[in-house]
């Protein structure tokens, strides 16, 4: 690929001309000159006209199956109206509401059509954030443990499109969950073998508590009715439930796996935060558990997140979206510690963006528009301290997303001897307005040094 600009999103953020690849490695980057010698009587050359290239967008929290039994309809769009958003199906008849996914034929139909949106998009990695028994008998059939096996089957046939990492599920997806379940299943579940380079069950989700706007999340501010909400871990008092949440990560990390914890309400991430810095600590395992969402993160908490080298997992097109239902739940004060994205960046922490799709879109060049801008469809910004620079977003979506997943020497950034992960814009992410990128037209999605979208 020759005659663009190829944004390597290296340490140095450096810019070059050109790139080889050979065998499903980047064989060099940098001048066309330097990189045309490589050229081989069976070398297709692309010559990109100025286009730009970028390595492969990771998506870092997706749910596929959903994502492929629901698109185009996004729960943000059905649900803005409630406040909130739930994985439950929407009603028969409603945009997006189809039956349960009784079969595996279902779900693989769901997670090929995923395949093929995520490669339009430019998105070579994402994270399926909860697949597990909790969900066998779940309303939606999309997040069950057989989803696990699906996936591991399709990426050994070589039919995925992305490289997929999943976390294990042993309570309720966005409901409640128990110590004992989890220890059990971290006892007795066993999931798929990885299949190298394609897919890998890489540790367990957690959902501590539900989202501000719905007064689900648990706060030390009291909502506007006088309640705080609490943890979804069963438990009968603040206390218990706190207890079983810290015995659920002492567990999960002590049995060596990464812990992705969904944690909203400023108490819960506090508590969520030193639970794993405490876990963190007791063996100095380079574990790269990361919290979840994060809409209300006070600075002392972004302070324990970095220390203790947690990561932050969160979503730009939320705020824009739901601000004012925070405002309406807990009041203008809680906009100080409300989606601290800048903040969170200030005080040393790995930040990754993700869409949660189908919440949001899984359009990423929406989510870094997002991010950059803070700007709502109706034009609103909220949040503008907490803006993004558009090479900060740029990283939340690639080598970030590449350290969540303990692959950042093998993808993240288009340097020599990493996978041929890439991504080709028919214009510049820095050359056009962050609000047009939406607009910028993908020509072309890399995988492995494989085309798998081409338009």
């Amino acid at each position: 690929m020759t005659g663009g600009r190829v944004h390597t999103v290296d340490a140095q953020d450096r810019i070059a001309e050109a790139v080889a690849v050979s065998a499903g490695r980047i064989a060099r980057v940098g001048a066309a000159e330097t990189v045309a010698p490589l050229i081989g009587p069976r070398t297709r050359v692309v010559h990109l006209h100025g286009r730009s290239v970028l390595p492969g967008i990771n998506d870092s929290h997706l749910h596929g199956v959903w994502l492929g039994s629901m698109w185009p309809a996004l729960l943000m769009d059905q649900l803005a109206g409630s406040g909130g958003h739930t994985h439950e199906p929407p009603p028969d008849g409603a945009p997006g509401g189809p039956a349960r996914l009784e079969t595996e034929a279902d779900r693989r139909r769901a997670i090929l059509r995923t395949a093929d949106l995520l490669a339009s998009f430019g998105i070579t990695s994402y994270t399926e954030p909860g697949l597990g028994p909790g969900e066998d008998a779940g309303a939606t059939g999309c997040f069950g443990s057989a989803a696990l096996h699906d996936y591991a089957e399709l990426a050994a046939e070589g039919r995925l499109k992305a490289r997929v990492t999943a976390l294990t599920l042993f309570g309720e997806l966005d409901g409640r969950s128990s110590a004992a379940e989890l220890l059990a299943g971290l006892r007795d579940f066993k999931p798929p073998a990885d299949v190298p380079g394609r897919f890998r069950v890489a540790g367990v989700k957690i959902f501590a508590d539900g989202i501000p706007p719905m007064r689900t999340a648990w706060t030390d501010r009291s909502y506007s009715d006088g309640t705080h909400g609490a943890l979804l871990v069963d438990g009968n008092s603040d206390a218990e439930r706190e207890a079983a949440l810290r015995t659920m990560i002492d567990a999960a990390h002590d049995a060596g796996h990464q812990i992705g914890v969904h944690a909203t309400g400023d108490r819960t991430t506090r508590v969520v935060a030193d639970a794993l810095a405490t876990a963190l600590a007791r063996d100095g395992r380079d574990a790269r558990h990361y919290l979840i969402h994060g809409d209300l993160l006070a600075p002392r908490t972004l302070t324990v997140l970095a220390a203790a080298r947690i990561g932050l997992n969160t979503q730009a097109g939320i705020p824009v979206a739901t601000e004012p239902m925070i405002v309406d739940a807990l009041g203008a004060d809680a906009l100080r510690d409300a989606w601290p994205t800048r903040d969170a960046l200030d005080a040393g922490v790995r930040l990754s963006l993700s869409s949660d799709a189908p919440v949001l879109t899984p359009d990423w060049r929406a989510g870094l528009a997002a991010a950059v801008t803070r700007r709502g469809l109706d034009g609103s910004v909220r949040g503008e301290a907490q803006r993004l620079a558009v090479a900060e977003a740029l990283r939340a979506y690639t080598v970030t997303p590449a350290w969540q997943d303990g692959m950042e020497d093998v993808k993240g950034s288009v340097e020599a001897g990493k996978v041929a992960d890439l991504c080709v814009l028919d214009g510049d992410v820095f050359a056009v307005e962050p609000q047009d990128l939406p607009s910028v037209p993908v020509r072309m999605t890399i995988l492995g040094g494989e085309v798998v979208y081409e338009g």
